[in-house]
């Protein structure tokens, strides 16, 4: 089958953060595949320009590279058809595309503001360095100071996944009584958090973490079984 993935790895490198690979290490399991892994780290740009890319998630498969998760996603659910279907036809597709975009104007952002912090510690000096110049500019703040409040604002991030809240309430999975690709999609921003920082996103008793338990127990525990810090 020949699938080779490049993943973000942290100074040690069992640890796994971006979630972007966590979309495609659960798409990969949900279709009952294996890809060998190669480990990356953010001044690593030259090993994957030749791929076409400057970041991860990037797969490579019988000569061809595959950049960005979810085009990763519908990569293989179109390689692979005979494999459980990550999107439950079209429809399922068009919906996972919008989770996608929500997740990433909503959920990302709001998950850094309180992790990135923490994010810098895991690193090694070279690539720390590299995270903090690119991030402080970013946020155009210190890392320190863009996480000063963190404690107040978390009440206002919980907030912005009331919907994501409301539908897990009353069902399993975003996706109904079996997880697809929309819950991997916004699973992977709450693993990133879970593998860098101790720092809680999530009230016990909300919705949320219920379904976030409940991800993670999926594939035999491929998700609860990597360095984490719950």
């Amino acid at each position: 089958m020949n699938l080779r993935l490049y993943e973000l790895r942290g100074a040690d490198p069992a640890r796994l953060f971006s979630p972007y690979v966590w979309r495609v290490r659960m798409a990969l399991a949900a279709k009952e595949l294996r890809a060998e892994t190669i480990p990356w780290r953010f001044t690593q740009k030259d090993a994957i320009a030749p791929h076409g890319a400057d970041r991860v998630p990037v797969l490579l498969h019988d000569g061809r590279a595959v950049r960005e998760s979810f085009a990763i996603a519908e990569y293989l659910e179109d390689s692979f058809p005979d494999r459980p279907s990550l999107f439950g036809g079209a429809p399922g597709r068009d919906l996972a595309r919008f989770v996608n975009a929500w997740a990433d104007a909503v959920v990302v952002p709001g998950v850094a503001r309180m992790i990135m912090v923490d994010i810098v510690k895991l690193l090694d000096p070279e690539d720390a360095d590299y995270f903090r110049r690119t991030r402080e500019q970013r946020f155009g703040a210190t890392l320190e100071a863009v996480a000063a409040d963190r404690d107040s604002a978390v009440k206002a991030f919980r907030q912005t996944l009331h919907p994501l809240r409301m539908v897990v309430r009353s069902q399993p999975f975003l996706s109904g009584q079996a997880p697809m690709q929309a819950d991997n999609i916004v699973f992977g921003c709450f693993q990133w958090a879970r593998c860098t920082s101790p720092f809680r996103l999530l009230e016990p008793d909300d919705p949320i973490e219920a379904w976030r338990q409940r991800m993670l127990d999926l594939h035999g525990g491929l998700a609860r079984n990597v360095p984490a810090f719950d």
